[in-house]
């Protein structure tokens, strides 16, 4: 599909002598006026480009090409004005950031030179974008399948947890996925710090003593001090910061942040951790659920709403009884595997992987493992499991999607 433009003005003729000079070489849309323009910028987006005019009633081109780039940051933003006084450009620059300032009349040639320019730079800071988050994901998904091989206990959570806000986030319709995914993945990798007795009576819901918490409640800086310094994970790192933030403002950090002032996906992560750890103490979901909804002021209401709509999306699926050799990738695991002596191998609900399929295999080998062990297999893999001892249940459908 071709890359799309959308020119906004607020005079119709003007936007109809755009679609006869530039629709033959472009994918044009027009809107009439800046509101128009939001709204088709939030319907029918994502643009590649987005032209306006500068002066336009009810609000300016640079106000709403400031718009389009908090709503569409990747978006190619272009200015064009009958009046080409300097100050108008500069604030064109700064507050828009725009890619190019264009003076009318504009002919043709200049504005299908301009445009071609402009997609040139969004396949540029899209293909970018891209590559470095595929390399990042990569890299992050082999460092927490290492780190859960060392600590099933603390990075098996991770996994529930992933797929829990992704679930949230899909709901709440958050457009940086790919943070908020990430953030879940390693909010558990400060706890390295942690000693194993402390991450054992977290994990299982045991009150901690006031030492000890002071603690635990370091480990989302820790992480936040390692993972800020990598290249595109500054906001990754703040979700990670604000994990255990309240939602009146109490709890870690210490600061005047609350409510909306903290990050929308540190808010959803926060939910998720606490939801996990009510559940991993003993709770059914429904116990959790209403646990959560009397704890007043830790939670945004809207995260708790769309959680308990993912959950309100349940779809059949089979909880079977499984030994090492019929482990697939993408299966997770319906209770915790432990070696032939108790020592914990992997944690109930990580998602199994190829590393964590070599580690089981090899602990079968070296000393035993103790089989059989349920598994949950999402629907995708049910003809890869013929054979296995199989049990209907009931499962929220998001929450089978693989992190």
């Amino acid at each position: 599909m071709a890359d799309k433009i959308l020119c906004v003005d607020d005079d119709p003729n003007i936007l109809e002598g755009y679609k006869r000079q530039l629709r033959k070489e472009f994918e044009l849309a027009t809107a009439v006026g800046p509101e128009q323009g939001l709204r088709m910028v939030t319907e029918e987006g994502p643009f590649a480009v987005v032209v306006s005019d500068l002066q336009m009633p009810g609000m300016s081109g640079v106000e709403f090409l400031a718009q389009v780039r908090a709503h569409e940051p990747d978006t190619v933003r272009m200015l064009l004005t009958g009046n080409a006084e300097l100050q108008a450009a500069i604030d064109a620059i700064n507050q828009g950031q725009i890619f190019r300032f264009l003076t009318k009349p504009c002919t043709a040639e200049v504005l299908g030179g301009s445009l071609k320019a402009a997609l040139a730079q969004h396949h540029l800071i899209t293909a970018e974008r891209e590559l470095l988050e595929q390399t990042l994901s990569g890299s992050i998904r082999v460092l927490c399948e290492v780190l859960a091989l060392v600590n099933p206990e603390a990075f098996g959570r991770s996994s529930r947890i992933t797929q829990y806000v992704e679930s949230i986030a899909a709901h709440l319709e958050v457009s940086e996925l790919w943070s908020i995914k990430t953030a879940a993945m390693l909010s558990q990798i400060g706890c390295v710090i942690l000693p194993e007795s402390v991450l054992k009576k977290v994990y299982r819901g045991e009150a901690l003593t006031g030492e000890e918490s002071q603690l635990f409640n370091q480990h989302p800086f820790v992480a936040y001090d390692l993972i800020a310094k990598i290249p595109r994970m500054k906001l990754v790192a703040k979700i990670i910061k604000f994990q255990d933030k309240y939602y009146d403002g109490y709890g870690v950090p210490g600061d005047t942040q609350q409510g909306t002032t903290i990050p929308m996906e540190a808010r959803i992560l926060k939910v998720a951790l606490d939801f996990d750890a009510l559940e991993s103490a003993g709770k059914s979901k429904a116990e959790a659920f209403g646990e959560m909804k009397h704890r007043k002021g830790w939670y945004d209401p809207a995260v708790i709403d769309a959680m308990q709509a993912a959950f309100a999306q349940e779809t059949k699926c089979v909880i079977k009884t499984a030994v090492v050799a019929d482990l697939v990738e993408d299966m997770i695991l319906a209770e915790d595997i432990q070696s032939s002596q108790h020592v914990l191998l992997a944690s109930k609900g990580q998602q199994v992987t190829q590393s964590m399929i070599m580690r089981l295999q090899s602990f079968g080998r070296a000393s035993g493992v103790r089989e059989p062990f349920k598994v949950l297999i999402p629907m995708k893999l049910e003809d890869t499991s013929a054979g296995i001892t199989a049990q209907a249940v009931s499962q929220p459908a998001q929450m089978l999607k693989a992190s």
